[in-house]
């Protein structure tokens, strides 16, 4: 996984800009020695945003970029002029990304719409200058407000393919055959497990130019809801999948329990799968006669449509396609809609992909004080006690 270019997964630390402090200026002309207080705002820290972008597969333009910081909003000036804001920045992510917290593992948004954008982290507010705190009684405030600090944040990025049917079973049952045959994909496809590292996407031609999207996963193994195998790395894309085809080989010594165990482990990672719409294909029928096939159907799992299929002789494949149709096009379907995503536990994510992660150091005038210094005073100390000096404590 190491040299792949899908990347489904990445950590990356988040820093929104602070806001610029307000400026406590006075102003001086020549013949106007109670000019009064005229200190500006300071602009605001620039913001952290997701943004769906349809033309991303993976997350791997994240994987060498792991710092996002946005620039800080600038301080106030002299003669009410305002501080610049800081620049925002924009972190564009494949569709389907989902961002949970690094720490506590909670779910903070889901990112499903090309052009969709989230607010991931709001820059600070820029302090007011002492013109905004003049009054009748306080004609000469001395004092600006600081801004707002900058909000930061290590945020775990996971990419949940997007599409319309998932493909769940066993190593070596036939998953990325039937991709290679349905579709122009060509997924590696040898005699061992594990074959498949890594997800893959194929675009199934239909009917009057109709079309529908399937997905290829690793296979899945018992105890994968646990971590064995490459289960709990891959699981998550099932989620993102409107309709499940569950394929079990023909050849295997119990049906019904090997897509019992298939349904337990997607059961036990998200509960929610459970109510999802599901097809069985039995695969490698192509040494089987009509008589086998029929006896064969009473031992399969009862209320879930079945089809035989091979993928070397396109035996059935015309009825899977229609079989897959047909469910996707329910009257009461999209469950995609309404997934719930669960708080992910830290503590099982993938160790190797966090050994070079450093959380940046804040720069030392980061520190934020409750009021800033007066600026441009140049008059003699003598002139603080003068009543007709606007910024006298006595005026």
């Amino acid at each position: 996984m190491a040299d792949s270019n899908f990347v489904d997964y990445v950590k990356i630390y988040c820093r929104s800009g602070k806001g610029g402090r307000g400026s406590s200026h006075f102003r001086r002309a020549k013949y106007l020695p109670k000019g009064g207080p005229d200190g500006g705002n300071g602009g605001r820290g620039g913001h952290i945003y997701l943004r769906g972008n349809r033309n991303y597969w993976t997350l791997l333009h994240l994987k060498f970029e792991r710092h996002i910081l946005a620039t800080n909003g600038e301080s106030g000036g002299a003669k009410r002029s305002f501080g610049k804001d800081g620049e925002d920045r924009v972190i564009e992510v494949p569709c389907g990304t989902v961002v949970y917290d690094a720490e506590t593992g909670e779910f903070i948004c889901d990112v499903t719409e090309d052009g969709q954008q989230v607010m991931l982290l709001k820059g600070g507010r820029g302090g007011l200058g002492n013109w905004n705190f003049r009054t009748a009684t306080n004609q000469a405030p001395r004092y600006a407000q600081p801004g707002e600090p900058a909000q930061e944040r290590t945020v775990i990025l996971q990419l949940k393919l997007l599409a319309d049917v998932g493909l769940v079973g066993f190593p070596n049952a036939g998953k990325s055959t039937l991709l290679s045959v349905v579709s122009a994909a060509k997924p590696k496809i040898a005699n061992y497990p594990f074959t498949t590292l890594e997800p893959n996407l194929g675009i199934v031609s239909y009917r009057d130019h109709r079309s529908f999207v399937m997905a290829d996963i690793p296979g899945i193994i018992e105890g994968a809801s646990e971590g064995r195998g490459l289960g709990l790395r891959f699981l998550r894309h099932i989620e993102r999948n409107s309709l499940l085809l569950f394929m079990v080989p023909a050849d295997a010594d119990d049906i019904r329990r090997e897509y019992a165990i298939l349904d337990g482990e997607l059961v036990k990672y998200n509960p929610d799968l459970a109510t999802k719409p599901r097809v069985l294909a039995i695969t490698k029928c192509d040494m089987l006669d009509e008589e086998l096939i029929e006896e064969m159907r009473r031992e399969l799992p009862d209320g879930i449509p079945a089809v035989f299929i091979s993928s070397i002789t396109q035996l059935g494949i015309t009825e899977l396609k229609d079989l897959l149709w047909k469910e996707l096009n329910r009257e009461t379907f999209h469950e995609v809609e309404r997934i719930v995503h669960k708080n992910i536990d830290v503590s099982q994510l993938p160790a190797d992909e966090d050994d070079d992660f450093i959380i940046p150091v804040a720069d030392e005038d980061d520190d934020f004080v409750d009021y800033e210094d007066y600026d441009d005073w140049d008059e003699d100390d003598d002139d603080e006690d003068n009543p007709d000096n606007p910024s006298s404590p006595n005026a």
